[in-house]
């Protein structure tokens, strides 16, 4: 399939930031690119347009006419979309976007890939720091914007890519995870949890996903596991490759001890070498000690790892401070699973430890807006001083015994008196919040899409006084 009679590629979904520096990049190398998607938004609009590429609006029979030698069609393109259809009707290549990294970017090079439930995208943009700043130059592709860096995708002539490794489904045609493509040389697992109830019947099922994953790793490679996690234990019993576990035990290899952790800065010792991170939260220690482990493997030194600590920036969409109104901080979480909110907002009581703190969460990934984490998401809260809970999207396309009940919901949060309310949208929050916010307090929306521009509309209330 990935022949050089390949001259020309067209991508079905090019909006995705995946997508979008993929076929920059084949751009730039001298293929013939094209692409289409239904709505292209800002950043991907501006860099695809700088990068003069042709992207066709909306999906058409017509886009593929010129026969494109490869068709690589995106994650959230199914049966029944019309350029889909015509590659199947036409027998024309075409691949995944994993298929497509494995083979154009990743094949021959040395790949770190960094996976887990919760952490990836904070470990593999901490990682790929580490590589930048000590001048490694690598290949990258980031599930998120870091602030170290002006994209979450880039192609080098690095030996090295160093990517995030999604459990996820590859395409409608292949239901593998994503990251088995992704040849690992060292794979870091950050943890293992039940998640994307859409694709997964339970936890068995993901921890298989994982084994799979975990059997890719060469016996010259690494896989860096969490140690302290139990439901990743049994998938290290009998490994296929060097494993080095860490964690805060003292029983991982690489483990830290001497914890501090404070409201701006993380301290915390390994053997002979205390590290400083600035990132707050026990799961950020984690994430730096997964690095730690693979950075000292691919041969960088404790200082060199520690200086580029000492410069990372974090993430978008992760505890940023979308700004301060009427004295009153908004904060962007990515954070749609029970575990990662209930972290988050642990970390946020560090930081913050006077201040009232409120939960906003929009329940709209697949795994959230059905009952399997009913009782998980009425214990995440347990750190906020108040919450709301926005109406569930997309409620009626589930059938009434998955659907996650939101009137138990509240009442379970409600029932040691926390404030709490349960309101139909953005807007309605942002008329709540206004009445009932006081300067000094912490606003934190937790959301894994737009949630209708909240943060922007909830300081634009705050800052006008209307309260």
């Amino acid at each position: 399939m990935f022949s050089t009679a390949i001259k020309s590629i067209h991508f079905t979904g090019i909006g995705g930031t995946a997508m979008a520096a993929a076929a920059a990049a084949l751009a730039d190398k001298g293929f013939a690119v094209t692409g289409s998607d239904m709505n292209v938004y800002e950043p991907m609009a501006s860099f695809l347009a700088a990068k003069k590429l042709t992207v066709m609006n909306g999906y058409d029979e017509r886009n593929l006419a010129h026969k494109p030698d490869l068709v690589v069609i995106g994650n959230a393109i199914s049966r029944g979309n019309p350029e889909a259809e015509y590659a199947l009707d036409h027998k024309l290549r075409y691949c995944s976007l994993p298929e497509l990294l494995r083979e154009f970017f990743i094949r021959g090079r040395r790949s770190l890939v960094v996976s887990g439930t919760h952490g990836k995208t904070t470990t593999t943009s901490l990682l790929t720091w580490v590589f930048e700043h000590n001048g490694l130059n690598p290949s990258y592709l980031i599930g998120g914007i870091p602030n170290n860096f002006t994209q979450g995708a880039r192609f080098t002539d690095s030996e090295w890519f160093i990517i995030e490794g999604d459990e996820y489904d590859t395409a409608f045609f292949d239901k593998r995870s994503k990251f088995i493509h992704y040849l690992p040389e060292v794979a870091i697992v950050n943890n293992l949890e039940f998640d994307h109830a859409d694709i997964f019947k339970d936890l068995a099922a993901v921890q298989k996903t994982f084994a799979h994953f975990i059997r890719l790793v060469p016996r010259n490679g690494l896989l860096l596991a969490n140690g302290d996690d139990k439901n990743l234990a049994p998938l290290l019993e009998n490994p296929p490759c060097p494993v080095k576990r860490f964690g805060l035990g003292a029983d991982n290899a690489v483990h830290g001890f001497n914890l501090r952790l404070g409201p701006t800065a993380t301290k915390f010792e390994i053997p002979s070498f205390e590290f400083h991170l600035n990132l707050v939260g026990e799961l950020n220690v984690r994430n730096a000690l997964a690095v730690i482990g693979a950075a000292k493997h691919c041969g960088l030194s404790n200082k060199q790892i520690q200086s580029a600590f000492d410069t990372f920036k974090g993430i978008k969409r992760r505890m940023e401070v979308k700004g301060i109104a009427g004295g009153v901080t908004v904060i962007d979480d990515f954070g749609h699973h029970p575990t990662a909110i209930k972290e988050t907002l642990r970390a946020l009581r560090i930081k913050y430890a006077k201040e009232k703190v409120w939960a906003v969460f929009e329940p709209r990934s697949n795994s959230t807006r059905r009952n399997v984490f009913q009782q998980e998401l009425a214990e995440a809260f347990a750190d906020a001083d108040a919450v709301i809970v926005a109406q569930v999207a997309r409620l009626e396309q589930l059938a009434p015994g998955e659907r996650l009940n939101p009137e138990q919901l509240m009442r379970e949060i409600s029932a040691g008196g926390k404030p709490s309310a349960y309101l139909a949208n953005a807007d309605a929050i942002v008329a709540y919040l206004a009445q009932h916010a006081q300067g000094g307090d912490v606003v934190c929306v937790f959301s894994n899409g737009g949630f209708d521009g909240i943060h922007g509309k909830l300081l634009q209330r705050l800052s006008g006084g209307k309260r």
